[in-house]
């Protein structure tokens, strides 16, 4: 009638002789494959987060920068710890507001003026 049930109880648990550490030998790809993505994939990310946020708390009037979307423009505000929107000119006197987590790279720094230097 059944004709699986006779070979599923054939199917029995493993012998008791059998060896306790090649249950965790199958483990061993598990850890591998893990290993490999956090140096593959995790930590990079990180790393490319951490500079991203330092980048932003960098930020001052007069850096030129790149926003998410391509747009290029010069900050001229002052930035501030907290504040949530950046105003960028991205043409003479046309500034816009962007969220300051979306300015995706630097261009160049604001130009610190150095005293001039007697001889």
């Amino acid at each position: 009638m059944f004709p699986f049930v006779r070979e599923a109880f054939a199917m029995g648990p493993a012998p008791q002789g059998a060896d306790p550490m090649a249950a965790w030998i199958q483990f061993v790809p598990i850890v591998a494959i893990f290993a490999i993505f956090w140096f593959l994939v995790i930590r990079p990310q990180s790393k490319k987060a951490k500079q991203h946020r330092e980048m932003l708390s960098a930020l001052k009037k007069g850096d030129e920068v790149y926003t998410d979307s391509g747009i290029r423009g010069t900050v001229v505000n002052r930035v501030e710890d907290g504040q949530q929107e950046v105003t960028l000119e991205i043409s003479p006197k046309v500034q816009i507001k962007i969220l300051r987590v979306r300015i995706g790279d630097m261009v160049k720094e604001a130009k610190v003026d150095e005293p001039a230097k007697s001889s």
